[in-house]
């Protein structure tokens, strides 16, 4: 079992499993926002409750990210991912059965949130940018993505179909059920990082070599904008549309458009920062996101905005992903990925506490998500300016020049 889970699969197959895995683990995770009313309801709680749940799995996952990453670079992805289907599955359990704020803060928050850190980007995004060369890498982690996006596509519309006809319950049987999936593609992501000439000699070289890099943590500050907008839309939207009295479905509906314009705007987002320079691509992504919410929040709130919204969202959602984590291999290199990208990816989460938790705050205090939209649109503009200056040119590491001589 030790030289199976040693072996490094091909590169296509590394992309494929990665896809899969994210799949599961961020299309579940994406439809959460759907069991936010119901569960609410049938359990006579607040919004917030439901919100401080969703916001616990934003922390939890973000802790989770460096510490999962660390690991999958030192012991190898599968075992780590293994790992993570367990938890998120157990999760699930956990939230299926839950009767009181305890059980959800647990499944929903700790257990979940730590399932889809070790199963999530962090983890299996390192072994596919330490297959590929740097000119593919950015596609390579464009299409494995993807994976994420094409999970919030089909979860949501069978989340939503699952909801109506069996309930919030039985449905989070069944999702634990898909969410178990993700051992057996685990062994598709095995295989431990090596070292290269364009990554630091060890871990803690490459900790301090990122602490002192000015542009690793304007990417964490332009990180925690995305955690903020994805976490606060995908959870909130569906009781914001149903607060206009639109239709339950519709909810479904926008979320997997979301999903489905996210598989188009991932790739693109991969081809365009092998063709480009990332942090400019991540400029011009985070300055639109802000016109995009700001024109939803000027327009009457329809069947039809919602779903252009939704489309035009959709194709920066994930996007930032390929780009922020290829830029971080760009510059330190692609040996301790995981580790690195899940330190940003922890900001990433912070802004998804706050996202999940503010908006469900917001609304129980004014009745209203008003505030939380306009907040959406000054950290666009925020995250736009920050990624400008990034200097993304590759470390230069003189210690190794001086050890040549």
């Amino acid at each position: 079992m030790l030289i199976a889970f040693s072996r490094s699969p091909a590169p296509y197959v590394l992309v494929i499993c990665a896809g899969l895995i994210l799949l599961l683990s961020m299309g579940m995770r994406n439809t959460f926002g759907l069991f936010l009313q119901p569960m609410s309801l049938d359990l006579q709680l607040p919004r917030e409750v439901y919100s401080l749940a969703i916001a616990i799995q934003m922390i939890a996952w973000g802790v989770g990210q460096p510490i999962f990453g660390g690991l999958a670079d030192r012991y190898g992805a599968a075992r780590i991912a293994v790992l993570g289907g367990l938890l998120y599955a157990g999760g699930l359990l956990l939230m299926a059965n839950a009767t009181g704020p305890w059980a959800l803060h647990g499944g929903a928050g700790v257990l979940v949130g730590l399932g889809v850190s070790a199963a999530g980007f962090a983890v299996v995004l390192g072994p596919v940018g330490r297959a590929f060369p740097p000119e593919k890498r950015s596609m390579a982690l464009g299409i494995a993505s993807a994976g994420g996006s094409s999970g919030q596509l089909f979860m949501a519309p069978i989340g939503g179909a699952l909801i109506d006809g069996m309930g919030w319950a039985s449905s989070l049987l069944v999702m634990a059920v898909i969410a178990a999936l993700i051992i057996p593609l685990a062994l598709g992501v095995r295989g431990k990082s090596t070292a290269d000439s364009s990554s630091a000699n060890s871990l803690g070289e490459a900790l301090s070599e990122a602490s002192r890099h000015s542009g690793y943590w304007l990417l964490c500050g332009g990180f925690f904008v995305c955690g903020f907008h994805v976490t606060f839309i995908a959870t909130h939207l569906p009781p914001f549309l149903s607060d206009h009295n639109l239709p339950p479905m519709l909810a479904a509906t926008a979320i997997g458009m979301i999903g489905f314009f996210n598989i188009l705007g991932t790739l693109a987002s991969g081809w365009l920062g092998g063709k480009y320079r990332q942090k400019y691509v991540l400029s011009y992504f985070y300055l639109a996101r802000a016109i995009i919410i700001a024109g939803f929040l000027v327009f009457p709130v329809t069947q039809t905005s919602v779903l252009i919204f939704a489309s035009l969202i959709g194709f920066l959602w994930l996007g930032t992903v390929p780009l922020t984590s290829g830029l971080v291999a760009q510059v330190f290199g692609p040996r301790y990925l995981g580790t690195l990208f899940g330190i940003v990816f922890f900001s990433h989460q912070i802004g998804g506490f706050l996202g999940a938790w503010l908006g469900g705050y917001v609304f129980d205090v004014t009745g209203s998500y008003d505030q939380v939209w306009l907040i959406a649109v000054a950290l666009g503009v925020l995250a736009a300016i920050l990624h400008w200056p990034i200097a993304d040119s590759p470390i230069q590491r003189q210690t190794r020049s001086a050890d040549k001589v």
